[in-house]
């Protein structure tokens, strides 16, 4: 398949933009160690965007993988993951602010440093928040994409230190016109002290249309709900 377009976001980098229903968004971690988090809204209607608790009951899971699908807070297919090659990414632990980056890796701003200051996933999802006409209002929770995250029978939360090497894949399938917000800082869970944000390569090819028989479809039969929800929501756009 050939790339449409691409993008390298480096250490503490951030990127959004709308991509079209029908398309391939291709992760790739550069070098081991990724996480880098997400926030999705329908770019035709911004006041519809992903529900974590509803997508992770549907599917009674609690981590994410290939099958798996993004849900919308009106019941909709947002983006499906259709390929993973580690098989676990994170939807629970949200994103890093301010306070927890300098009490982590030591303070940092911008009027010393410039571009070398180290950057929180609060502060890079508010610009392209704004970037896009939205504001502090519209923060959500985040996927987390390379980073495994799992809970003890205590239910507290520990984060897998080993889990993304270097070339590993993950990619999301747009069903929906799809405003895509990435924020390429460290996960809040990551214990370590040195800010372990890594490259991630970020492609956009066309998706082959969906058939009755895909495997996120059928992955589970509220999947299917999700995915009806949408085709009748472009039917009756005449699209």
């Amino acid at each position: 398949m050939t790339t449409i377009w691409n993008k390298t976001v480096g250490p503490g980098g951030k990127w959004s933009g709308a991509i079209g229903r029908g398309k391939l968004i291709r992760f790739t971690a550069l070098e081991a160690g990724a996480n880098v988090s997400l926030q999705l809204f329908h770019a035709k209607d911004l006041t519809e965007r992903y529900n974590m608790p509803d997508t992770l009951k549907a599917q009674y899971t609690a981590h994410l993988t290939k099958g798996n699908v993004l849900m919308s807070d009106n019941g909709r297919a947002l983006a499906s993951i259709v390929e993973d090659s580690i098989g676990w990414h994170d939807p629970l632990s949200g994103y890093t602010s301010r306070e927890a980056t300098d009490a982590k890796y030591g303070a940092t701003n911008y009027q010393e440093l410039r571009n070398d200051w180290l950057r929180s996933g609060q502060e890079n999802f508010a610009v392209e928040l704004v970037r896009n006409g939205l504001s502090m209002r519209d923060m959500m929770p985040v996927v987390n994409l390379f980073s495994k995250v799992f809970c003890d029978e205590q239910g507290n939360m520990h984060f897998s230190q080993d889990h993304c090497p270097a070339g590993a894949v993950v990619t999301l399938r747009t069903e929906l016109d799809t405003l895509l917000l990435v924020s390429n800082t460290p996960n809040p869970l990551d214990p370590r002290t040195s800010y372990p944000s890594v490259p991630v390569q970020i492609e956009v090819l066309m998706a082959e249309p969906v058939n009755e028989d895909d495997y996120c479809v059928n992955y589970r039969s509220e999947n299917r709900r999700a995915f009806e929800n949408t085709w009748e929501y472009h039917t009756l756009l005449g699209l």
